[in-house]
This record gives C-alpha cells, structure tokens and sequence, in this order.
C-alpha cells in the first residue's frame, strides 16, 4: 500500500493564527493606518481561507499570502488617489511594558521603523520584506513584479536615505 502523507492542516483558526500577524504588518506598511489595514488583512485571510487550490509547500504559501496582501494595499492606495499620513503615536501599544535596558532599544526600533515608514512606498517595501520578514532579493522580485535587479537598487537607495536620516542618532549608522 502506498504511503500517504497527512494532508496539512488548513483550519481558518490555524491559518488566522499563522498568518494574522504577518499580513497585518504588510498591510500596516503600505496604508500606514491600523484601521485599514485591519481591513485588508481580514480580506486577505478571507481569501487564504476559502482558496482550494493547493500550494506548493508552506514557503509558496506564505509567499501567496505577502503578495496578496500586498496587492489588496496597492489597489486600496490606488482607488483613493492618495496615500493617507498616519503617525505612528496612533499605533497600538506594546501589551507589556519594555524592561527598562530594553527601552533604549524600544526608541531606537521606533525611530528606525518611523526612518523606514518616510520611504517612498516601492523602497519601504523592499526593505520591509528584505530586513523584517527575511526575504531574498530575488523572492522579493517575484512577489512585488519587478526585477530583481530593481529591488537591488530600491534596498541600496532606501539604505542611502536611512543613513543620511540616521546619522547622527547613532553611532552604528556610519556614512
């Protein structure tokens, strides 16, 4: 008898907890307020849920679900004409407070992720899905459409503007 292997568990309970983050830090990215992106990280997860279609294997799948949410953001930017300014004070706050060596480093998370939020959208997407989600140029290529010789250039052009916004705050960011 052939062996079978146990089909991978496809719960929207389990999906929702897999990816709800994720898809909400994507979404936050490109529409820079919690409400929408809220918005379009229920429709994303929607759409995970009822496709039938399998995947390849789970890296396919959590590709299929970036450049999902990442389109859904496109098109909601797109239909309003204009990308909405948020400040990141209106943020939800960390559940637990930060130990206090660990405060230094809170701000300066913060003043970076506020550094990268500045950035032309095709540049804070790459850098995003480069240093936060841990992709490789050439995946980031697939999931935005673009070459990967572009996205090169947007993370080397986004690096060049952090740096210039940076010195100075720390010692670490030479020129």
């Amino acid at each position: 008898m052939p062996h079978r292997t146990a089909a991978p568990d496809r719960s929207p309970e389990k999906l929702v907890r897999d990816y709800a983050d994720l898809v909400l830090r994507v979404c936050y990215t490109y529409l820079r307020t919690t409400a929408d992106a809220e918005d379009v990280c229920q429709d994303t997860l929607l759409k995970l849920i009822c496709r039938e279609e399998p995947f390849n294997g789970p890296d396919h799948e959590r590709a299929w679900v970036i450049r999902v949410a990442s389109n859904a953001c496109k098109n909601l930017l797109r239909s309003r004409g204009a990308h909405p300014e948020v400040g990141l004070s209106s943020a939800p706050e960390p559940e637990a407070a930060p130990e206090p060596d660990e405060e230094a480093l809170a701000r300066r998370d913060e003043r970076v992720l506020e550094a990268v939020m500045t950035l032309p959208l095709p540049q804070r997407e790459a850098v995003y899905l480069h240093y936060y989600e841990g992709y490789p140029t050439r995946e980031i290529a697939l999931i935005v459409g673009a070459s990967d010789d572009a996205v090169r250039q947007r993370l080397s052009r986004a690096r060049a503007i952090l740096r210039d916004n940076l010195k100075g705050d720390y010692d670490d960011f030479p020129a």
